[in-house]
């Protein structure tokens, strides 16, 4: 019987919370989905945790060398055979009721290809109320998630064809490569939303993407110099990229500047410049042109 939606859960050396997100999903008060974890190359025992699941659990599992999550959750979704697609990261729990529940909001709205769920966060083992910039909301989100990710990717519920057709998680980006996909995605469609916290966040543990990753503005930066170049963008949209693209260069420029790095901030202030300029130019000649400083950029050290 072909299940109503693939679970994807990558794992790169976090075993214990990795079972207890595995837990969670089994914990799911419908059957009606298949769980696909993708071992990202991990060290610290779990192919071995995990091979003894599969003696007594519905779980498939696929190890691959270590190439990061983008990498992992594309594999899943390439061997998932359901015709809607949820993400877990191995860090986070799910609600017992999240898919049933987000299963039967997809079915009552079927024009609705991506959807997500609110959220509890939890911070070094305590509840914590997240900002008003990262509050979820529904419908056209485009243009607020270009400063801020606002749609989590333990929540989501999209079409595994969207997916597909989107190109997937852009493998270039060590980080970030949520906030490139969701604002491609975003440029299309309308995020729905299930208004109740049926995922549990949890950050501030020392080996969070964002705890180990330097520069995380820098993929940002990245991810919207490719957007520029997108020929489904409105004036107004590509203005408003451009915006933030030319805020965040700024601010990382400074923190460059602060830190003595003064070749690398005057790149960044380049490229803010060349955004600007860019406004005034048509979609074919942009696009030889981001795809010439994305290079430029990806060649800086990370820990600039």
């Amino acid at each position: 019987m072909t299940p109503e939606v693939s679970v994807i859960i990558p794992a790169y050396n976090r075993c214990a919370m990795l079972l207890e997100a595995i837990d969670s999903v089994l914990a799911q008060s419908t059957p009606a989905f298949e769980l696909i974890v993708i071992d990202d190359g991990s060290t610290d025992g779990t192919a071995e945790r995990l091979e003894r699941l599969t003696e007594t659990t519905r779980i498939e599992i696929e190890r691959i060398d270590h190439r990061g999550p983008a990498a992992a959750r594309n594999r899943g979704v390439a061997i998932a055979r359901a015709p809607l697609v949820a993400f877990l990261d191995s860090d986070d729990l799910w609600s017992p009721a999240k898919l049933e529940r987000q299963l039967t909001f997809m079915r009552d709205n079927p024009g609705c290809a991506i959807s997500q769920t609110n959220e509890i966060w939890i911070r070094n083992g305590r509840r914590v109320n997240p900002g008003h910039r990262h509050r979820k909301r529904a419908g056209d989100i485009f243009i607020d998630s270009l400063r801020t990710c606002l749609i989590a990717m333990s929540s989501v519920m999209m079409r595994t064809d969207l997916f597909r057709s989107s190109g997937g998680f852009d493998e270039h980006l060590a980080a970030a490569e949520d906030y490139d996909l969701w604002l491609r995605i975003l440029i299309d469609h309308e995020a729905g939303l299930l208004d109740e916290p049926l995922v549990t966040h949890r950050a501030g543990h020392p080996d969070q993407l964002s705890a180990t990753t330097p520069a995380l503005d820098r993929f940002r930066i990245l991810a919207l110099t490719k957007l520029l170049s997108d020929h489904r963008l409105s004036p107004a949209r590509r203005t408003a990229v451009v915006e933030v693209l030319a805020g965040k260069c700024g601010i990382y420029a400074r923190g460059l500047r602060r830190r003595g790095k003064i070749e690398e901030a005057r790149l960044y202030e380049w490229v803010a410049d060349q955004a600007r300029g860019w406004l005034m130019r048509a979609v074919p000649e942009i696009g030889c042109a981001v795809e010439s400083m994305r290079s430029m950029l990806r060649e800086i050290p990370h820990d600039c």
